[in-house]
């Protein structure tokens, strides 16, 4: 699934939403920004194999798409915090669900 498909209007919703939410890290990453504003460096250490590069590029987008706020403060050095927005806390409330049958499917995998 490309970026443009979560601009497109002629698509259904849930595709809408899964183009915004596309990629390995973004949905870790919601979670992860549940708890509370966090650092680029404390979103790196509790996800393992994910580079620098590419948690900015996701945050970028997820930023772009308003599920998270970026806040830098002018201080030396630089501090760079980000956190949900109202609508990052929306789509992860809405997510929760899917979340639980996830994990329902996990433990059926393991029974089996």
């Amino acid at each position: 699934m490309t970026r443009g498909r979560a601009h497109d209007l002629n698509v259904c919703g849930v595709t809408a939403a899964v183009a915004v939410i596309d990629g390995k890290w973004k949905t870790l990453l919601l979670w992860l920004l549940e708890s509370g504003p966090q650092r680029p460096a404390e979103l790196r250490r509790q996800a393992p194999g994910l580079s620098e590069k590419v948690l900015t590029q996701a945050l970028r987008e997820m930023a772009q798409d308003g599920l998270v706020h970026r806040e830098v403060y002018d201080v030396l050095p630089p501090k760079t915090v980000y956190s949900l927005t109202d609508f990052g806390r929306e789509l992860s409330e809405a997510l929760a669900p899917l979340s639980d049958w996830g994990h329902r499917r996990l433990e059926r995998l393991a029974a089996s």
